[in-house]
């Protein structure tokens, strides 16, 4: 089972509580000091028992120059702050800062306060403790992503999430992408994010390590919507444009790019790059036009049914090729999938982000 099966069997089962461990926050939070300083942070996903969030702000409140932290979870916290049982009661926290001069943040410093609900991020009571947060910081329920950052962008808040990566293309979460309201962050280290889970759960080798009790994904990164300096790193263009290179989309008006650090310098249009281009998106020197996925997709012809034959040749009725970019062959290519309409042949290209340069011609 790959990661992203992994991702989408915890999807199905609400297996979704990953903490994110402490290396990856203090990496990934390095670079968001600046915008830290006289703020409320909220942290509403996050049980203080196991959070490294909360570790990581209250252990860091002075030095970040906080106004405030408040964290809260669904249901299951108890009142003894570090106890390791659940309780029925649900509660928030409020953190103020160090008062004893120890530098530690003592569990009489922290305020306790019962919540009259289980704490879900969409019930009122929480929403109340949303309003009065600048920045939300958080690893959110995966299931939840689109309704979670959605509620963020309703209230106008700043935050830095961890989601999974393929949420990119996802509808409520590319259009705003798109309009520069939401990027990536910098990510996990070599892409590999680990986290613990709460309880025991069925993961293919590989992904669970039981003498840890983390599990690995590489489909998840950071999102947010704080200005960080990579954001303005301009990406060096050295290739030179050729039809022969850079074919066109038989459905979409936009050229193949396979590789972002293959992007042509000198091609005026609109090309079609990996979702892993946002990691090196810069709205200095691109402007992102579309996606080639549907159905956000706007593509330039709709195919009819189709017959699809499988790299070992087993032959199927389908209509997959209007689900993204596609290429026209000439000849049915080696070991791979491949499609016949009207005696034409295609093959199907991965979601793509259409992209033109700034400074293009029209």
């Amino acid at each position: 089972m790959s990661n992203t099966e992994n991702l989408t069997s915890a999807k199905s089962a609400k297996e979704d509580e990953f903490y994110t461990q402490l290396p990856d926050i203090e990496r990934e939070l390095r670079h968001y000091r600046k915008h830290f300083e006289g703020k409320v942070v909220y942290l509403n996903c996050d049980d203080p028992r196991m959070s490294n969030f909360f570790h990581y702000f209250s252990y860091n409140f002075e030095k970040l120059g906080l106004k405030k932290l408040i964290a809260a979870c669904y249901k299951s916290q108890d009142v003894d702050l570090f106890s390791q049982y659940d309780a029925e009661q649900a509660i928030y926290l409020e953190y103020d800062g160090d008062k004893s001069g120890n530098g530690v943040p003592d569990p009489e410093e922290i305020g306790i306060v019962p919540l009259k609900g289980n704490g879900d991020f969409r019930s009122e009571e929480s929403i109340e403790l949303l309003k009065q947060a600048d920045i939300v910081v958080t690893n959110p329920p995966f299931s939840l992503f689109r309704e979670y950052v959605a509620q963020l962008v309703e209230y106008d808040k700043k935050f830095l999430i961890v989601g999974p990566h393929n949420a990119i293309t996802y509808q409520g979460i590319f259009p705003l992408i798109q309009e520069n309201k939401l990027w990536l962050g910098y990510g996990f280290q070599a892409g590999n994010a680990f986290f613990a889970i709460p309880r025991d759960a069925d993961y293919a080798k590989g992904v669970y390590d039981p003498a840890t009790g983390l599990v690995k994904f590489r489909n998840v990164t950071w999102f947010t919507n704080m200005d960080i300096s990579k954001r303005h790193e301009e990406l060096v263009l050295y290739k030179t444009y050729s039809a022969e290179e850079y074919p066109a989309y038989d459905n979409y008006d936009a050229i193949e790019v396979g590789k972002t650090v293959e992007i042509p310098a000198d091609y005026d249009g609109v090309m079609g790059v990996p979702i892993t281009f946002l990691d090196k998106y810069n709205p200095d020197q691109f402007e992102i036009v579309g996606i080639a996925k549907a159905p956000m997709g706007e593509p330039s012809k709709i195919y009819p049914t189709q017959t699809q034959v499988s790299a070992k040749g087993v032959r199927s009725t389908v209509k997959k090729l209007n689900d993204g970019p596609v290429m026209k062959v000439d000849t049915p290519p080696k070991n791979k999938t491949y499609y016949e309409v009207d005696g034409e042949l295609y093959v199907q290209m991965y979601a793509r982000i259409l992209i033109r340069r700034k400074g293009a011609a029209a």
